[in-house]
C-alpha cells in the first residue's frame, strides 16, 4: 500500500491521537502535518515486525510527545467536531454525547504523559500487548499504566 493509502486508512486514529495531545484546532492541523511527515519518513524503515497500525500509532505518539515537550504552556480546551454522524439520535442525546466526549478528551489531556500515551492507544482499541509494543514497554507496564489512567480519569470526570 502506498503512503497516501496508509494515511487515509489510519487518518481517523491519527486525528484522535493528535487531538488528545493538542486542544487548539490550528495547532492540531500543524501537528497532524508533522505526524504525516514523520510517518512518511519512517515508513521505509518498517520491517514488518508487529502490526502496521501499532507502528503508525507509535510514530504519532512520539511526534505528539515531542510537540508537548516543546509547548510552553498548557493547551487550551477546544470543542470537538460536532459534525459526527449520529444516526437517528435526538438532539438531547447528541448534545449529551458531545458533552461526554468533550469531558473525556479534556480529562485525557490533563493526564501525565505516560498515562496519556496508554490511554489514547487503549481508546483506539489497542490491547495491552499492542500498547506495550507501540510504546516499547512491557505488557504488564501497559496494564499498570492504564489502570492508573482509568483511576485518574474517574476522579477527573467525577469532579466534572
Amino acid at each position: 500500500m502506498n503512503f497516501k493509502g496508509i494515511l487515509q486508512e489510519h487518518s481517523a486514529m491519527l486525528g484522535r491521537i493528535v487531538s488528545s495531545y493538542e486542544a487548539d484546532k490550528a495547532l492540531q492541523q500543524e501537528l497532524m502535518q508533522e505526524v504525516s511527515l514523520a510517518l512518511w519518513q519512517a515508513l521505509p524503515k518498517f520491517k514488518g515486525e508487529g502490526s502496521m497500525k501499532g507502528y503508525i500509532a507509535r510514530i504519532a505518539q512520539n511526534r505528539c510527545i515531542s510537540h508537548v515537550g516543546k509547548a510552553v504552556k498548557q493547551p487550551k480546551s477546544a470543542e470537538l467536531d460536532t459534525n459526527i454522524p449520529c444516526g437517528s439520535a435526538s438532539i438531547v442525546e447528541t448534545l449529551e454525547k458531545d458533552q461526554q466526549r468533550r469531558l473525556l478528551l479534556n480529562a485525557v489531556r490533563q493526564l501525565p504523559l505516560s498515562l496519556r500515551e496508554v490511554t489514547t492507544l487503549a481508546l483506539e482499541g489497542f490491547s495491552h500487548r499492542e500498547i506495550g509494543e507501540a510504546l516499547n514497554i512491557s505488557e504488564n507496564n501497559a496494564m499498570v499504566r492504564f489502570s492508573r489512567a482509568k483511576a485518574e480519569l474517574k476522579k477527573a470526570l467525577a469532579r466534572g
